[in-house]
């Protein structure tokens, strides 16, 4: 088969399309045929060498894909060769070919088709399993989640608005804001030229944000503490401002809040099966009654990955990119 390698890390140009081995799914662990996969910012972190792959799992690129299952390993059941599913990976979803874990397949939503299902299974396994199985983002709850436009971003709008909570976003442009309005986003913060500090404590007489889900890291560390409500939690999901920020203690006691830290890639098994089970549960049925949909910006053949990871470092897009064999 082939796959994107990544002989030497490096910027978008390093990523090579190359014929490599074919994989053999092992006990538990199903084979499916690659229609499309998606691009995240792990993605661009493990082709610039910072974020490796776990052990025993794929060297390639791509944390979630769709398409079909053409081989079954022994101790699987519930699925069968032909299965058109998505799933959540640890890596090697830019390939013609993947090996899975058979509880991290999920069947594709009702009403959505293959190539689009590529956009789902890693949005929704980290906006449930931190805004809502950590966190407890309940009905009538404040919510705020950075980086409004991103695929994450997207999701978490719409699955809390669908719960009944109310969403505040950040986005860099005009645009981007007016299109999380679009999806249910009740309060919209420009970054650039707004503080979210400031427009949180304005939109809710002061009381705060009850969650947060915070790609920034470090550069928002403290002010996300400080834009937190009584009792509020704050999530945090990526390093895009740093790794290392000053926490206010005193802050945090006074508001008894908390804050956690996940990362899925490098979780158990039975750990990823968890959470897949649970947005199987509760996500599925929503994208089938139509409450909740996957948002593509764009499509790009999976050979020329290198175009789609510079969209992701321009940051134009809105939603999802995917690579499409």
């Amino acid at each position: 088969m082939h796959a994107i390698t990544i002989p030497e890390a490096g910027g978008p140009e390093a990523l090579v399309w190359a014929e490599v081995p074919d994989p053999v799914p092992g006990e538990g662990e199903v084979l499916v045929d690659v229609v499309a996969s998606a691009v995240n910012r792990a993605d661009l972190l493990q082709r610039q060498g910072f974020y490796n792959p776990p052990p025993g799992s794929s060297p390639y690129p791509g944390l979630e894909c769709a398409g079909r299952v053409t081989d079954i390993g022994p101790g699987v059941s519930g699925w069968k060769i032909g299965d058109e599913v998505c799933a959540l990976l640890a890596g090697g979803g830019y390939a013609e070919q993947v090996v899975v874990p058979a509880g991290q397949l999920l069947p594709v939503p009702e009403g959505v088709d293959l190539v689009t299902a590529a956009a789902l299974p890693e949005v929704t396994s980290t906006v449930w399993s931190n805004v809502f199985m950590i966190s407890h983002l309940r009905p009538g709850e404040t919510f705020l989640v950075h980086g409004g436009s991103s695929g994450i971003g997207t999701m978490a709008i719409q699955l809390a608005k669908a719960v009944g909570a109310t969403v505040a976003v950040t986005a860099g442009t005009k645009e981007k804001l007016d299109f999380c309005g679009e999806l249910g986003a009740d309060i919209l913060i420009n970054y650039r030229e707004q503080d979210f500090v400031e427009e949180i404590k304005k939109a809710t007489d002061g009381a705060g944000a009850d969650v947060i889900l915070d790609n920034m890291g470090a550069k928002y560390l403290d002010r996300n503490v400080q834009s937190l409500a009584v009792n509020g939690r704050l999530a945090i999901i990526g390093m895009q401002g740093g790794v290392k920020g000053e926490l206010n203690i005193a802050t945090l006691l006074g508001k008894r809040a908390a804050v956690t830290a996940t990362s899925l890639r490098g979780r158990p098994a039975e750990e990823k099966a968890t959470i897949v089970a649970a947005v199987r549960e509760h996500v599925w049925p929503l994208i089938a009654g139509g409450h909740v949909r996957p948002i593509v910006d764009q499509t790009v053949p999976m050979s020329e990955a290198a175009t789609a990871h510079r969209v992701l470092e321009e940051s134009s897009h809105i939603g999802k990119v995917l690579l499409v064999r």
